[in-house]
């Protein structure tokens, strides 16, 4: 098996999303926002996510503005709006990927960058060189290096879990095969066990169920309400408005500002999602009829 370091495991992702040192906007540090009331009352370390005054932009235009958000622990939340909302660049700012204009994240009470062993990620496909030569078991382990530290070579313990998470995908049989020679779904599915093997506590999904097959998209949702079970906290980027209603407990809704975040069943109204979606007529009509399921 390949041992792969840092700068391997950075090109399964799109190389222009990986920030420099000397690209780096320095932070503004600001007084922390009030607690919600679903986080209120808990330590700060017990706050899986936490952003205060959060903006990023590209090419000094604005693409996110003055983001407020805490998250509670055990909840499986996603992140809806329009094309163009911000909804991946809020998940690559909180992760580091990108430089931020001002504001600052916290994973459970403390830097972001600082904490990341604790998080994990499924990236969008389109995202991922694809091409790069790996194979199904080698992209499973690398989510066992921020355990293992990058110079340590993965031992029987990792390679079990891996084992174990490819089987909770269903993908176990095609341990041995390159990646690229995968269907879309199939690829996705690795990428989930991926995230399993690194054992996290927040994990960050964008657009998990894109380009896959009801059967897939059945057991990768299977899988998020396992792991939210078991204290995990999700958040996921998600475009489909009819399957949201019913997928996740909590709902951020996003377009460059923060529209609305609470419990899904008083924040899925038409006004809010009319709000969040603005004048896009070809949606409207989608958002009257997940509403009117949500209220059936």
């Amino acid at each position: 098996m390949l041992l792969f370091g840092l700068e391997q495991l950075n090109n399964m992702l799109h190389p222009s999303f990986m920030v420099q040192e000397k690209d780096k906007i320095p932070r503004i540090e600001t007084t922390p926002p009030p607690a919600n009331r679903w986080t209120k009352g808990l330590a700060v370390e017990d706050i899986p996510l936490e952003i205060h005054d959060l903006t990023v932009a590209y090419h000094h235009k604005p693409v996110l503005y003055g983001i407020d958000l805490a998250v509670p622990p055990g909840k499986l939340i996603g992140i809806i709006g329009p094309n163009g909302a911000g909804k991946s660049t809020l998940i690559k700012a909180i992760m580091g990927l990108l430089p931020t204009d001002s504001g600052w994240v916290k994973i459970f009470g403390k830097n972001n960058r600082k904490n990341l062993k604790r998080v994990g990620y499924v990236p969008q496909r389109e995202s991922v060189d694809w091409d790069f030569p790996v194979s199904v078991m080698d992209v499973v382990l690398m989510g066992r290096y921020g355990k293992l530290g990058l110079f340590k070579r993965p031992a029987k313990e990792d390679r079990d879990i891996a084992s174990a998470c490819l089987e909770k995908v269903k993908m176990m049989p095609y341990a041995d095969r390159q990646i690229a020679n995968l269907s879309g779904g199939q690829q996705q599915r690795v990428f989930l066990a991926r995230a399993l093997a690194q054992e996290s506590d927040l994990y960050f999904m964008d657009e998990p169920f894109a380009g896959v097959d009801a059967a897939t998209e059945s057991s990768i949702i299977g899988l998020l309400h396992e792991l939210r079970q078991k204290g995990k906290t999700i958040l996921v980027v998600h475009h489909d408005l009819p399957t949201a209603r019913n997928y996740f407990d909590m709902l951020v809704l996003l377009n460059m500002r923060l529209v609305d975040f609470g419990p899904t069943e008083e924040v899925f109204t038409y006004e809010k999602l009319q709000k969040t979606y603005g004048g896009r007529l070809t949606i409207l009509s989608e958002v009257a009829e997940a509403v009117r399921q949500n209220k059936e």
